[in-house]
């Protein structure tokens, strides 16, 4: 099979324009209509010479993807279940709020984490996405939001299926071309790429210069307690994990988002928020709430007055706390819920 022409590098790209006898200019009209104008085919390069067209069909191939299904939500927001070229299937969200629309992106066909309040991590890990189908989820949604909202995505999540730090070149691929201006140009403070927390990760993320925002799915201060919730932690203790955070805050000057899932008699006591605050000592955050989201998980969402207790304690503290209530909940489409299903 050929080779999508948007995996080849920049350098591939010109070898070949080079061999072929074209003129070196031709790899930025190429690169302009793969990232900046979206196309998904070599018919639509209408500045490039038949021949040139031609020896491309030759030697390279689009792999796209396509929507399988969309459904709405009374709230307005909008799930999506993706076709990928080999007949895999992944999920993405558009989230409407004021003069906002935020796109929640998928990174991995599944997720091998098992995380056991999320429905995600039920399908198992089938496979790492490319950066041209995480590219492909932005720009398909981004016409639908057009459609439904009448304005382009303005923030972008990488929260979608799938754990970003164990796709590491590609998601990091794809917001290069989504933020640079021969891309997409949306500002890198508009997209956050959140993680469980994989220390070498997020070290990289620092010692590249990462840009975007980052979030850590913490949900559980308490180690042994998160080890049962989130698996992963028995190979990213919370030692790493706090030295990782404290580099990257080093490093980049960021203040890290804590995501932190409310689950009742679970992680919602003052003792857990005691917990919380004495993890978040090191650096500084900010720390959003989150409402559970019911799967078949066993799990239930916290009570609001207990909710209410926690922030006054973690606000007594002067930590940045907010609240972030589910959207889509109706068709299954809020966080910890997407499982390549649609009503």
């Amino acid at each position: 099979m050929s080779t999508d022409i948007r995996h080849t590098t920049a350098q591939n790209l010109s070898s070949f324009i080079e061999s072929i006898g074209e003129k070196k200019f031709r790899c930025a009209q190429i690169e302009e209509w793969l990232w900046k104008k979206g196309v998904r085919s070599f018919d639509e390069m209408s500045n490039l010479p038949v021949a040139l067209r031609e020896q491309l069909k030759s030697n390279f191939t689009f792999l796209t993807s396509g929507i399988a299904a969309m459904v709405q939500s009374k709230d307005g927001t909008a799930k999506f279940v993706f076709n990928l070229h080999d007949k895999r299937q992944v999920e993405g969200v558009l989230i409407p709020s004021d003069n906002r629309v935020t796109a929640c992106i998928s990174s991995q066909v599944g997720c091998p984490l098992k995380c056991a309040f999320c429905a995600t991590g039920t399908m198992g890990f089938v496979r790492n996405l490319h950066s041209s189908e995480i590219f492909d989820q932005f720009l398909l949604m981004n016409k639908k939001s057009q459609e439904l909202y009448n304005q382009n995505i303005t923030n972008i999540v990488y929260m979608g299926m799938g754990e970003p730090l164990l796709n590491y070149e590609s998601v990091i691929r794809s917001v290069q071309w989504i933020t640079s201006p021969k891309g997409q140009g949306l500002s890198p403070s508009r997209i956050t790429l959140s993680t469980v927390g994989i220390a070498s990760g997020i070290k990289r993320l620092a010692d590249d210069g990462f840009k975007p925002e980052i979030a850590l799915s913490l949900h559980c201060a308490d180690e042994l307690k998160r080890r049962r919730l989130m698996p992963v932690t028995e190979s990213q203790n919370f030692e790493m994990l706090q030295d990782a955070l404290v580099y990257l805050h080093e490093k980049t000057g960021k203040r890290i988002t804590i995501e932190y899932l409310m689950l009742k008699n679970w992680n919602d006591s003052l003792a857990d928020a005691k917990k919380l605050f004495a993890f978040c000592r090191p650096f500084p955050v900010k720390i959003n709430l989150i409402e559970y989201n019911a799967t078949q998980s066993g799990f239930e969402k916290s009570n609001e007055e207990t909710v209410r207790e926690f922030i006054a304690f973690l606000e007594s503290k002067n930590m940045i706390v907010n609240v972030r209530h589910s959207r889509g909940k109706d068709i299954d489409a809020a966080c910890g819920q997407l499982v390549k299903k649609v009503k």
